[in-house]
């Protein structure tokens, strides 16, 4: 029996690159707002396409508790920009912005450390937990006040997850992608003009992804920044 890898938020770009490339060697759970639009995906990946909303507390509960063994991995990638001068964004907007962000993490991040927690560690290790975060959750951009208080909220719910988990065997990382990601609706920038892969490309993310998932525990990263060569900072 494969072990389990919980996908939430899945789409076209990031999402679908890792599912492809942990498929081989996971049974996966392929969890977004709208499952009906994973269909071609979870076919491709032998995963289980799941209808969820991050920020209902009852649902995420429900994925977990309803899982047939505790999770390896778990991945929360969905994140909401709201941009806009701060005087005149509407609450209730930010509010729902700040819960698919920072709220929704917390939520993942709680359902899969108790599931987690519960099994037996593997040389040690029980499981690792991922964040998609942003260089917003580093330095507050103008007109995005949200995607800030998001990013860095669930910046600071995976260092304290971490420092809180690692010594337990989960392990726990926040992963600044600084930069736009190429998907199939999103065609490349080149910037400089004629520059290539001046975007992320989803497959190499999903690459260092795995990478961070196979991490020995004597060497564990919580952080990992990844941005295109082009990009300033």
């Amino acid at each position: 029996m494969k072990p389990i890898a919980v996908i939430i938020g899945v789409g076209s770009g990031l999402s679908a690159a890792l599912a492809r490339r942990l498929a081989p060697d996971y049974d996966l759970v392929l969890a977004a707002r709208d499952a009906g639009k994973l269909s071609a995906l979870a076919a491709e990946t032998g995963g289980r396409a799941v209808s969820l909303d991050g920020t209902d507390t009852a649902a995420v509960d429900a994925l977990f508790d309803g899982l047939p063994a505790a999770p390896r991995v778990v991945v929360y990638n969905p994140s909401a920009r709201l941009r806009g001068p701060v005087a005149e964004l509407d609450p209730e907007e930010v509010r729902r912005a700040v819960e698919v962000t920072a709220f929704g993490a917390f939520l993942a991040g709680r359902a899969a450390a108790r599931r987690m927690l519960a099994a037996d560690a593997v040389d040690g290790v029980r499981g690792t937990i991922l964040f998609t975060g942003a260089s917003a959750g580093v330095k507050g951009f103008p007109l995005s006040a949200p995607f800030a208080m998001g990013k860095f909220a669930q910046r600071g719910l995976a260092e304290s997850m971490a420092r809180e988990l690692h010594p337990q065997g989960i392990h726990v990382a926040w992963i600044n992608i600084d930069g736009g990601i190429r998907n199939p609706d999103r065609p490349e920038r080149m910037e400089p003009q004629g520059a290539p892969d001046s975007m992320l490309d989803p497959d190499a993310i999903a690459a260092a992804y795995v990478q961070l998932i196979d991490q020995h525990r004597s060497a564990w990263s919580n952080e990992l920044t990844l941005r295109p060569w082009v990009e300033r900072f």
